[in-house]
């Protein structure tokens, strides 16, 4: 019987038995069936083996063993993250129905009584390391999904997705209350024209991967990107007391790592470009839109329109603010330039250029 068929490696198998003729005869059973085996003979030596580092696909444990017998290790093993889903087989001569019943509520897998039949053995291994390759598998899956997902949303959001898809992954939105950034590269347009694409491209890359860190560091959900322009919000699908605080020193983060992009001896050609931001709070639309097959999880209204205004008047190293995300944090450094209707809104607003927060 070849134990290693439908699986990526030859099965790795942990044997701890005191007695040493059991240990040899089960190696030889596995290695011929295409394992690679390890033995301890007690479960204090199996347990240290695998805090080292050793992790096995399948354990098979006497349960009378000095130092450590095999009911503890195996309850040791399925209390630990790393190894609770490693099966566990309680091969022993305890015949009785309390020890079968002491092995399952210990979180064994499977119980075989000595003398064993090699073939009832190896069969109930292969069953188990089935089983495990499929959940090794779904891990995998699970990992990659995860991986896929954070490339799009900040880990902690992309742990609420994961947590209850059916709501988070429906088209839809909700009332909320938001703070809006937008960030955009000034002089942008005419870098395009004076350089090859390719190095418009590394260019933005660059910048981007560098900003889009700051609004995670900060505890925001990124957005989109808008050509040249990053889009992000505080206050959903996680809101804090401090939303408005955090795009604010999101975009005084923006602000300093740009001008030491530009600063660096090998982003010569970046010297002409600047940075406009503008931020904005309020009460906008907040879910998913689009289709069924393709979705957008984003910000809706009069918001983040504002928002947007704001930034597209805001100067190269400018931060425009207005009077809603001015009140997170009273102690700010600004510089009260007008109000104003801005295009496309009809009330006035009061627009603040906002140049740092006071200790």
């Amino acid at each position: 019987m070849n134990l290693q068929q439908n699986f990526p490696h030859p099965p790795k198998i942990l044997i701890a038995d005191d007695d040493i003729f059991t240990r040899d005869l089960l190696k030889a059973y596995l290695v011929n069936a295409g394992c690679e085996v390890t033995g301890f003979p007690n479960g204090a030596e199996a347990l240290a083996a695998i805090h080292d580092g050793y992790t096995p696909d399948l354990a098979l444990l006497d349960i009378q063993m000095p130092r450590m017998d095999g009911l503890t290790l195996c309850q040791r093993m399925k209390s630990a993250p790393e190894t609770q889903f490693i099966p566990v087989i309680i091969v022993t001569a305890l015949d009785a129905d309390d020890e079968k019943l002491n092995a399952i509520e210990s979180g064994a897998d499977d119980f075989i009584t000595k003398p064993f039949n090699s073939v009832i053995l190896l069969t109930r291994v292969r069953s188990l390391l089935r089983i495990k390759r499929l959940h090794d598998e779904l891990e995998s899956r699970n990992i990659l999904l995860k991986q896929v997902l954070t490339r799009y949303v900040d880990e902690e959001v992309a742990n609420i997705i994961l947590t209850d898809p059916e709501r988070h992954l429906k088209l839809g939105g909700e009332s909320r209350y938001v703070t809006v950034l937008f960030a955009d590269l000034r002089g942008f347009t005419r870098f395009t024209e004076s350089h090859p694409a390719e190095k418009v491209v590394e260019t933005l890359n660059i910048v981007f991967t560098a900003l889009t860190d700051i609004i995670y560091k900060n505890g925001g959900t990124f957005d989109k990107y808008l050509g040249d322009a990053i889009m992000a919000f505080y206050g959903a699908p996680i809101s804090y007391p401090d939303d408005g605080l955090r795009a604010l020193r999101t975009a005084l983060d923006m602000q300093a790592c740009f001008t030491d992009l530009k600063a660096q001896p090998s982003r010569g050609i970046m010297a002409p470009l600047g940075l406009g931001i503008g931020i904005h709070s309020g009460e906008a639309i907040v879910g998913n839109i689009g289709s069924e097959r393709v979705m957008d999880y984003t910000v809706i209204g009069d918001t983040a329109n504002t928002a947007r205004r704001l930034q597209e008047s805001a100067r190269p190293g400018e931060i425009l603010i207005s009077q809603s995300t001015l009140k997170y944090a009273p102690r700010a450094k600004i510089r009260e330039l007008t109000v104003q209707a801005l295009p496309g809104k009809l009330e006035p607003v009061a627009i603040y250029s906002f140049k740092g927060l006071r200790e």
